[in-house]
């Protein structure tokens, strides 16, 4: 028997060094990756009822943003994922407006909580997850998008978008706060105003500052935020920007941009279906471009280096005093580029397709040279060191979701199955990516192992436009298998899933 467990032992070790990570025995080669199945499930109201959820294990508690009727956060006893349980909601009302994003680490729950003026300072709590009962709040810029703990736990992260009012005359600066979780929660809030004389250069490779004012402080848009295993680097989504921020945590500074560039449609592999009134779902090549633009963004290590990976949603400013997105049919078409350009704006073709009038327009004669929508239909990996793009999911997560019947044609004409939610984790000796894909109504599973070449495993069904993925492993699951965890806002369900043992 000792034996057998060394040699087991041996085998775990040179699974995982690729990785730089071991962990332990329990998380051996055990489950099916390909045999996720829902085992429970709670509907905890109607429309943005359930967004962002976080998993206590010394409680085995899950935290669920709930901003339907009433702004709260939801506690679920999931010590049987079968059979979830409502213990007790948290009240928003005291803190300020909607909740947004949920962490928890060490027994302490961490909200992002936005101001009832969305353009005024936020607000960072800090609740026991047993008691329920707050230790701490903690001012920060405005609307913290997404809140989490660095890997080490001694710091917390918000993204700030700083979304503008709807008449587009209260801008605040986008921002990240970070939180000195062992100095008391003392905090620093740093902007993107330092990029301004490198503003030039970055437009040049597809960042994006627009709008009016054109403040590249108020501009910066804070996303989504992942941190490096060690504590001492984070990434930000900067999403409307097309770009990812990489900070230095303990410094409070920012390191520099990375522009993500754009999506070429018209290469092989990379097919889309532009139209919601082409009679049908048709993948195939189109003279556009995607504009990356990513949503959730996750991080892993893998031969001494870091590869970032993002869920590449697309999104536009559409505001009453400014918008930037028109209908191809609504625009004019430079005709040397498109010389059958009255052809691409039939309803069938292109015309129909939201694009941004912000790119495009080349020679700024007032017509459009080239043609970019929101978001590129994909999951990207990068490398962390350079921005570089090492791998993309081309048109793989449109094409099946459409085998499985889930891909929505309605949504043709803007992002298609909008991948918005992305997390990785470990089964075994596997490192899986988790893609959450808004308006399929679905998760695709990857095995990415070797993050340079991602291998698509399975897709599964969820509730009605997921918003947030969460991947609990063996090692804190309640029932030492992993779990992930899928909320849904359309619906306002969360639903838990679990794989076979092998």
């Amino acid at each position: 028997m000792r034996k057998l467990t060394f040699i087991y032992l041996l085998l775990l070790l040179a699974g995982c060094k690729k990785n730089e990570e071991i962990l332990p025995l329990e998380n051996s080669l055990n489950e099916d990756l390909t045999s996720y199945a829902e085992v429970g499930s709670f509907g905890l109201g109607g429309l943005g009822a359930a967004e962002i959820t976080a998993f206590d294990e010394k409680t085995n508690r899950l935290f669920a943003v709930n901003n339907s009727s009433v702004n709260k956060i939801d506690v679920l006893d999931i010590v049987n994922p079968a059979a979830p349980k409502l213990v007790g909601s948290i009240l928003m009302q005291p803190y300020g407006g909607f909740v947004n994003s949920v962490d928890v680490k060490d027994g302490k729950l961490a909200a992002a909580i936005e101001s009832v003026n969305k353009q005024a300072n936020a607000k960072v709590v800090i609740f026991d997850t047993e008691t329920l009962r707050p230790l701490k709040t903690i001012t920060v810029g405005a609307l913290p998008d997404m809140i989490t703990y660095s890997k080490d736990g001694n710091f917390i992260l918000t993204a700030n978008e700083g979304e503008p009012n709807d008449s587009y005359t209260d801008d605040p600066i986008g921002s990240v706060s970070i939180i000195n979780v062992k100095n008391g929660y003392s905090v620093t809030t740093i902007d993107f105003a330092g990029f301004n004389s490198k503003l030039s250069s970055l437009s040049e490779k597809g960042f994006r500052v627009f709008g009016p004012g054109l403040s590249l402080a108020k501009d910066a848009e804070p996303e989504y935020i992942t941190t490096s295993e060690d504590g001492k680097t984070a990434w930000v989504t900067l999403q409307e920007n097309n770009a990812i921020a990489e900070i230095d945590i303990r410094s409070a500074t920012i390191r520099t941009i990375y522009p993500l560039g754009f999506k070429n449609y018209a290469v092989n592999g990379n097919n889309v279906d532009l139209s919601d009134r082409d009679g049908g779902i048709r993948l195939s090549n189109a003279s556009v471009f995607g504009v990356y633009m990513p949503d959730a963004i996750s991080s892993m290590q893998f031969e001494g280096k870091t590869y970032l990976f993002t869920a590449n949603e697309g999104d536009a400013r559409e505001y009453t005093g400014f918008s930037e997105i028109k209908r191809v049919n609504q625009v004019v078409l430079d005709p040397v580029a498109f010389p059958n350009g009255a052809a691409l704006k039939a309803d069938a073709v292109l015309g129909r397709l939201n694009m941004t009038t912000t790119l495009g327009d080349k020679d700024k004669d007032g017509d459009f040279d080239e043609v970019y929508s929101l978001g590129s239909r994909s999951f990207t990996v990068w490398d962390a060191s350079t921005g570089n793009l090492v791998w993309d999911s081309k048109d793989q997560l449109d094409r099946e979701s459409f085998t499985l019947g889930l891909y929505d044609d309605a949504r043709s004409d803007d992002k298609g199955s909008e991948p918005e939610a992305i997390t990785i984790g470990r089964v075994g000796s596997k490192i899986i990516a988790i893609v959450g894909l808004e308006r399929a109504d679905a998760f695709a599973i990857y095995d990415v192992t070797n993050p340079t070449a991602p291998i698509f495993i399975k897709m599964y069904k969820t509730g009605d436009a997921p918003e947030g993925v969460l991947f609990i492993p063996a090692s804190k699951s309640p029932i030492q298998q992993s779990l992930i965890i899928v909320s849904s806002e359309n619906d306002g369900f969360v639903k838990i899933y679990k794989a076979n043992k092998l």
